[in-house]
This record gives structure tokens, sequence and C-alpha cells, in this order.
């Protein structure tokens, strides 16, 4: 129904008679890192994949990290004529990471870097951790916050994209960001690693042509899952942000001999969480109950009631 919908919007879009209709709204909130009923056969995430297939004036993407987004990409997708609007977010409680304000801004930009959960301000970076979805953003801002804790030299930019078509080239797409604007963003040869919900490869289909796509490791799904724990789901597809920290000790240049005490942690807390799983049936505290440690929060100066599950 949807190709046949989006091939539809396509034609009609060269018929002057033919008035835009009001877009196609897609809200997937079952998705697949949150498998606590469900199980192996309700996950996939390939209609992401599908959809970007089709014309790139028709269809679009958002993957909003928190709640204020969510709000301020249905609004602007409610008030849209004539696309496919894919709009991926989850529909457990979660964290708030931006004020409505700052919602607006982010999502309207579509991309971008999240300055308080950074540590580059005022140079180029080590590396750049990026995000693509609530599960995977609060992943990565874990794995910030842990590199900021062990790690204080190390300087981290932390970037999140909203609009995933912002990814591509704007020669492809009419949301992509031009060369000179990813380049500053993700730099021309830093290390990136990437967390995205879904399938991995579907970021380097989109990402390809740019300078420094030869530095792109991507974390996603990757058919591994069964019903089990949240944590326990981004553990088995090695999106957790234990193994994001060990993806930046292994690619940032001479940082594995500096921090191989590190290393080794992170991979002795992935089978202590994994073990507390299997024992309690639930996630550990310290990953259930997360918040950004101390102050400013992961995007700018904190405010009441942010930085907590909404």
């Amino acid at each position: 129904m949807f190709n046949q919908h989006a091939k539809w919007l396509k034609v009609t879009r060269g018929l002057p008679w033919r008035a835009p209709i009001a877009s196609l709204n897609y809200l997937l909130t079952s998705h697949v890192w949150r498998q606590d009923h469900n199980g192996f056969s309700h996950q996939d995430p390939g209609f992401i994949d599908h959809v970007v297939n089709k014309k790139a004036e028709v269809v679009r993407v958002y993957l909003p990290p928190d709640a204020n987004c969510l709000l301020s990409v249905a609004d602007h997708c409610l008030r849209s004529r004539h696309y496919v609007n894919v709009i991926v977010a989850g529909k457990q409680p979660a964290l708030d990471f931006l004020s409505m304000d700052e919602a607006i801004v982010h999502c309207t930009r579509g991309i971008g870097i999240w300055e308080g959960a950074s540590s580059d301000q005022g140079g180029e970076p080590d590396i750049v951790l990026a995000c693509a979805g609530d599960t995977p953003t609060l992943e990565v801002i874990s794995a910030a916050a842990l590199l900021r804790q062990h790690l204080p030299e190390l300087k981290v930019r932390v970037v999140n994209v909203v609009d995933l078509m912002r990814l591509q080239d704007d020669r492809d797409h009419p949301h992509g960001l031009s060369d000179v604007e990813f380049d500053a963003l993700f730099t021309t040869s830093r290390p990136v690693i990437f967390a995205y919900h879904g399938y991995p490869w579907l970021i380097h289909r989109l990402t390809y042509k740019r300078t420094n796509h030869s530095h792109f490791h991507v974390r996603g799904y990757k058919e591994d899952g069964t019903t089990t724990t949240p944590f326990d789901m981004v553990m088995l597809n090695d999106m957790d942000r234990f193994h994001l920290v060990v993806d930046v000790i292994d690619r940032v240049p001479g940082l594995g001999e500096r921090a191989a005490h590190l290393r080794q942690a992170m991979v002795d807390e992935r089978l202590s969480h994994r073990a507390y799983t299997r024992a309690k049936g639930d996630d550990p505290p310290d990953v259930r109950d997360w918040t950004w440690p101390g102050d400013p929060d992961p995007v700018g100066p904190r405010e009441p009631g942010r930085g907590t599950p909404a």
C-alpha cells in the first residue's frame, strides 16, 4: 500500500490540475528495541530501508530522540502536504533531553551537535559519536558520559540526527546536507561511531559519497534478539553504551594502549549486566534508572524537570 501511494504521489506532482493532498503519516511505535513481550519474529526495522528507495521529493523519515522532538516532528508532518512521512519513536517512558523550544530548533535543523554532551568545544574532536533514534541516542549519551568520566582529556563530539534524509547529499535529496555542512559536523578525517535505529548498512548507503565515509563505523540492528529486556536487546546487537566506549577506544589512534584498563572494564560491565538480566529478568538499576550525571545536561543548561523520565 505504501509502495502504490508513493508512486501515485510522484506521478501526480507532474499534473498541474491535481491539488496536493494531506501527507500520509506513519507513526511506528512498536519498534525493535523493546521486546519485553514479543520476540525475534517481531523484530524488523527494514520498513525504513524500503521507504528511502522511493523518490526523494516524496519520502521523509524522522527519528525523534525524545517526546518534545516527537511533538515538534508530528506538528510538522501533520501540516505537510503530498509526502509520505515516517516517524519512528517508542511508546515507553523515556528521558526528555530537550526543552520544547530546543526541540523545535533541533527538529527544524534536522541534525545538530549536542553541546552539553560534547567535549570538543574550541577544537577538532578526536571522535564523533552520532545517533539516530531514541534508543541509540540514549546509548550514545550514556557512552559520552562514561568517556567524560574515565577519559576527560578525550575530545568527543555528539551529533544527533532527527531527519534521516539530512545525511544524503543535497544533490540527491532536498533535505540533504552539502559536503561543506556535512564535513563541518562529521569532520573529514576523524573516526565516527554511529548508533542507528535500524539496519547499519542504510547509513553507509546514505553517506557513501562523503569525504569521511571510510571512517564511519555504524552500530544498529543486526538480526540478533529474543524476548528480553531493553538493555539486553542493545547488548545482543553490540549497540550498548559499554560496547560504544570499546568502539571509541579501538578506533581513536593511539588510544588503545592508553585505555586498555578501561576497555577491559567495559567488557566486564557487559558480562555483568548480561548475567543480571538472566538472573533477575530486568535491567540493572544503573541502566534502568540512568540520567545524565551532574550539570550540564546533554543539550544545554539544566532546567527544572530536565533529564528525568517523561
